[in-house]
């Protein structure tokens, strides 16, 4: 009887156990099945591209129903603020690119980078390049930066929009070289080089994805690119940096974050179906089409990432003296 007794409290213990557990796990915050990437551009751009090849990815993997609203506005501030304000639950994600610093490095938007978001995967990366048309005088990037010297003001070199990570290469160029060239922002990066081959400006600073097809067909010229080493489908373009102008490196990137406060449990449900879809053939594939560099960086690495960023854009902005207005 002694015996029965403790095999049957032992038994009863032991369901007591499983219950707890199941009932724990199953009040662990999950990732939710519908979820709603905000890209704070227009479509058919780069970040718009990526979060739609992630978005098809991950719902084939998983089964979950991934929505992308494109929410242009305010220099990417609209849609970045909205994301901020969602609910910490991981059914709002935003697409963050190289505004999402700068726009806290030059004070013009109410978030922060650090303390307003959490971060969840850097998807991919991919260089800045300045070019000029093919038939430009212009060969070499010394070329054009001793005609600069030669002709104040009658240059041009312009980029997509103001107060962009392509425009703070620019300042960057114009600030070392003591240079005075006019900048002229675009809609985009695409009316830009629109604007190159169109003969009314003389050189466009440009994400590698958007003149992969020019560059291809040799329509233009790069000078140099604003990586930290040649690129290897450009092994004859120098760096900023070989220039010996200025040591600056400085990429685009595409990455996912979530609000702040999101529960790490949710966190680590994210990581994994981002990289889950990293992996596929498909992402790979697509993103050398895109002329894009993927990467491995997620949770801690991925925003210890952007505080580097935040803090490289600030001292840009400081020392070319860039205003938000710009």
């Amino acid at each position: 009887m002694k015996f029965r007794n403790v095999t049957v409290a032992a038994c009863l213990a032991a369901a007591l156990v499983a219950v707890g557990a199941h009932s724990v796990w199953s009040q662990a915050p999950q990732a939710p099945k519908n979820i709603k990437i905000i890209v704070p551009f227009s479509p058919g751009n780069g970040p718009d591209l990526v979060a739609r090849v992630f978005a098809q990815q991950i719902g084939e993997i998983n089964g979950s129903t991934i929505v992308i609203e494109n929410r242009a506005g305010g220099g990417t501030v609209m849609g970045t603020d909205q994301v901020a304000r969602s609910t910490p639950d991981g059914s709002t994600l935003l697409l963050a690119a190289p505004a999402f610093v700068v726009n806290d490095a030059l004070k013009r938007s109410k978030y922060t980078p650090v303390s307003d978001f959490t971060p969840i995967c850097l998807l991919a990366v991919t260089p800045m390049i300045l070019v000029v048309r093919s038939d430009s005088p212009y060969k070499t990037f010394d070329d054009l930066i001793k005609a600069a010297r030669e002709k104040p003001d009658e240059l041009q070199m312009v980029s997509g929009g103001p107060a962009t990570s392509l425009h703070m290469a620019i300042e960057v160029i114009k600030h070392a070289a003591k240079v005075k060239m006019t900048y002229v922002p675009y809609g985009g990066t695409a009316p830009a080089i629109g604007a190159l081959m169109g003969g009314h400006v003389t050189a466009v600073m440009s994400d590698y994805p958007t003149i992969v097809s020019q560059l291809q067909a040799k329509t233009i010229r790069p000078l140099v690119s604003v990586s930290d080493k040649r690129l290897e489908l450009l092994p004859d373009v120098p760096t900023l940096a070989e220039t010996g102008l200025v040591k600056y490196d400085a990429d685009i990137f595409y990455g996912i974050v979530a609000p702040g406060k999101t529960p790490p449990a949710v966190v680590t449900q994210m990581i994994d179906m981002f990289k889950a879809a990293a992996k596929t053939q498909e992402v790979k594939t697509r993103f050398e089409t895109l002329g894009l560099f993927p990467s491995d960086k997620c949770g801690a690495d991925w925003g210890a990432y952007l505080n580097k960023q935040v803090e490289g854009y600030a001292q840009v902005a400081k020392d070319a003296n860039i205003k938000a207005e710009q």
